[in-house]
């Protein structure tokens, strides 16, 4: 059984050590999805929200939440990302908006964290930005896709449906 590795043998909480491991390539997907009314989806993607541009707003402030995620999660390290691409897709039959982030960085350890925190942090943006007209919206279904690089390789959600 795998045992968590954030925690040392007297149950403090610790920074992993990964001095030791090789650099290599490090990539990363996550997604998640910002549930709305149809009206809400509209005003965005025909850019008549009166904050400004939802989906570039969202992305840079994707982008630089995932440069951040050091700062913003315990324990996380701190990466020299080589990219992050935050991107968008409004379902119309859904009523939503998919957000899809990649991070990649040549370094010791994963970039899981940092994909995940840009689409959490893109939601939030999109939240933000269109409370005013649509308090209901749901944030959901963030989750990593997959992740490339390391000693445990190459992992990929099975997709269902």
């Amino acid at each position: 059984m795998k045992k968590l590795t954030h925690i040392d043998r007297a149950g403090k909480a610790t920074m992993v050590d990964v001095g030791d491991k090789s650099l290599t390539q490090r990539e990363a997907v996550a997604v998640g999805s910002v549930y709305m009314k149809n009206e809400t989806l509209g005003l965005i993607t025909s850019n008549h929200i009166a904050k400004g541009n939802v989906f570039e707003t969202a992305r840079l402030a994707g982008i630089m939440a995932a440069k951040s995620t050091c700062s913003l999660i315990p324990l996380c390290h701190q990466l020299n990302l080589t990219s992050v691409a935050v991107d968008f897709r409004a379902d119309r039959k859904n009523s939503k908006v998919d957000i899809e982030a990649k991070a990649k960085c040549m370094g010791q350890t994963g970039v899981e964290m940092e994909a995940l925190t840009a689409v959490s942090v893109a939601a939030l943006t999109i939240y933000d930005m269109c409370k005013a007209v649509d308090k209901g919206m749901i944030i959901s279904d963030i989750k990593l896709m997959e992740k490339r690089g390391g000693k445990s390789g190459e992992w990929k959600r099975e997709r269902s449906g």
